[in-house]
């Protein structure tokens, strides 16, 4: 009678248990991992974690640097029902240091890539052990615990959160979005059915850890037997290294946000030869701009498939994939379709003035995350109960504004608050103005997304300071001090007063003037 697979945990092991040789981890200088080995290397850490008090339900911080010891961390945490948050270690230690006042972890791990700033949040919560997973005495006592599966695994059920990930909130304070084991559950295997994924691929890993797309390569590489190929934080910055290290890994799936790709192909780091052996290019978290998106279709659409995929955060990170063909560049000026919604999700358009089938999307189904840890307020205001049904069903309100046109297609139209998508990132321009307005010298702020090109786009920050000697350069480098890289303006400029509303509030709009007619 086949094993009834209800958590993570239980999937991994028997993942484990018929593919113990294959390689589960493979970095760029060859060294491998089995599946044998870290299932070991997991259950071992998850003693460790039994034997210093961690419960299920708890929270353990993980600033991961991608080695086989940061995913054994993330799968130990699964296997006794802990909730992990991987760390963006890029983030100022003011913004951490709001994150963990959120989470509350109960440990603190880091791979010794990023020891000063463990050391400044460190500071915030001095009772919160902090481990160095890298330190020889610290693996030495972790191989001294049992190597089968921990105690209570089976207690751990489908509706228990799995992981927190950390994304930007409009009041200036970041959401940890709860994802279950149960929707991983089903995005796994959507990922296998969509992609065929399988012992025989290897799967690229070039998203930071602590991103969503990261999820993707993580869940369906190793739930499913393949080979996950990890880059590092410094590889991923040299494009033609990047390119190298794909073929001769022979990786067989890439997945990435568009302005990654769209760096690769600006560098000239991917020629016809590049990518032999991959074959399917997944790329989601931002539109991909046509003239690229057609290059990258020249390049590679004779031998490997194109998938544009779509999704929140708040719900298991995809909920839709649209294969690329060559009728989607007969319209050159709109970005490519987010397709139809995938199986086991369900959706409503909540519908805005412009007519029939466009409003903002609203995602319901079994991978409907949890709600924003430690946030009721936030998790009431989007997580709510669908008004169409006569139960209690609960729909995500994504904030997207959608098209959906007669064969069924959702097109992606804009968004409903000021969110927008840089480099991949969920940004609240809101976090970027609190973060401005938090300043001591700054009596109000705005942000805007200025696009350069259908391919740039750039974050520019308006500040109204009265205080001389002030320059936008003092501005950007305290900016930095609060945010992360990818979300401090790339521009500056200071005025005496910001324009206003009619309800007296900073108007984006006209800012946006003031730069076009710059």
């Amino acid at each position: 009678m086949a094993a009834y697979l209800y958590n993570l945990g239980l999937l991994f092991a028997d993942v484990a248990a018929r593919c113990p040789s294959r390689p589960a981890l493979r970095y760029p200088d060859s060294r491998a991992y089995s599946y044998a080995a870290i299932h070991k290397l997991s259950n071992q850490l998850a003693g460790y974690l039994d034997s210093h008090g961690m419960r299920k339900g708890q929270v353990a911080a993980i600033f991961n640097d991608k080695s086989a010891w940061g995913f054994c961390l993330m799968l130990a945490c699964l296997k006794r029902g802990i909730i992990y948050a991987n760390l963006d270690f890029t983030s100022p230690p003011e913004r951490l240091r709001r994150i963990l006042d959120t989470c509350q972890p109960a440990m603190l791990f880091h791979g010794g890539h990023c020891a000063e700033l463990v050391e400044e949040v460190n500071a915030y919560l001095p009772e919160m052990p902090v481990i160095a997973y890298q330190e020889a005495a610290f693996q030495q006592a972790v191989e001294s615990f049992a190597a089968d599966n921990p105690a209570g695994m089976e207690a751990i059920h489908g509706g228990d959160a799995a992981y927190l990930m950390f994304t930007s909130g409009s009041t200036g304070f970041p959401k940890g979005a709860a994802m279950s084991h149960s929707n991983l559950l089903h995005f796994i295997r959507w990922g296998q059915a969509t992609f065929g994924i399988s012992p025989d691929d290897v799967c690229s890993n070039v998203n930071p850890i602590y991103f969503d797309n990261s999820v993707f390569d993580f869940y369906t590489a190793l739930f499913s037997g393949a080979c996950l190929l990890p880059l590092g934080h410094e590889e991923i910055k040299d494009p033609r290294k990047v390119a190298r290290i794909i073929d001769e890994q022979a990786c067989t799936i890439w997945f990435s946000v568009p302005s990654f790709l769209v760096y690769l192909l600006v560098t000239k780091a991917l020629g016809p030869d590049n990518f032999a052996a991959v074959r399917t290019i997944i790329f989601g978290g931002e539109g991909f701009p046509k003239t690229k998106l057609r290059q990258l279709h020249e390049l590679y659409g004779h031998r490997a498939q194109l998938v544009n995929v779509y999704g929140p955060t708040e719900c298991t990170c995809i909920c839709s994939a649209y294969p690329i063909t060559a009728k989607d560049f007969a319209q050159m000026q709109e970005l490519a379709p987010l397709g139809a919604i995938a199986p086991n999700f369900g959706y409503e358009i909540l519908p805005q003035e412009e007519g029939p089938g466009f409003g903002e999307l609203a995602l319901t189904g079994p991978c409907v995350g949890l709600g924003y840890y430690n946030d009721p307020e936030r998790t009431a205001a989007s997580f709510v109960r669908n008004p169409a049904k006569a139960y209690q069903e609960t729909m995500y309100k994504t904030g997207d504004l959608v098209q959906r046109d007669s064969s069924g297609l959702l097109h992606f139209k804009g968004r409903v608050d000021n969110q927008i998508k840089h480099m991949g990132y969920r940004i609240e321009l809101e976090e970027i103005e609190a973060a401005l307005n938090s300043l001591p010298y700054v009596n109000e702020s705005g942000a805007v997304y200025q696009k350069i090109s259908p391919e740039l786009g750039q974050i520019v920050g308006f500040a109204g300071i009265n205080t001389p000697g002030i320059e936008p350069s003092l501005v950007l480098e305290d900016a930095r001090k609060i945010l992360p890289p990818y979300m401090v303006p790339k521009k500056l400029h200071i005025l005496a007063q910001l324009p206003k509303n009619k309800n007296g509030k900073v108007d984006r709009g006209q800012l946006k003037q003031l730069l076009s007619s710059a």
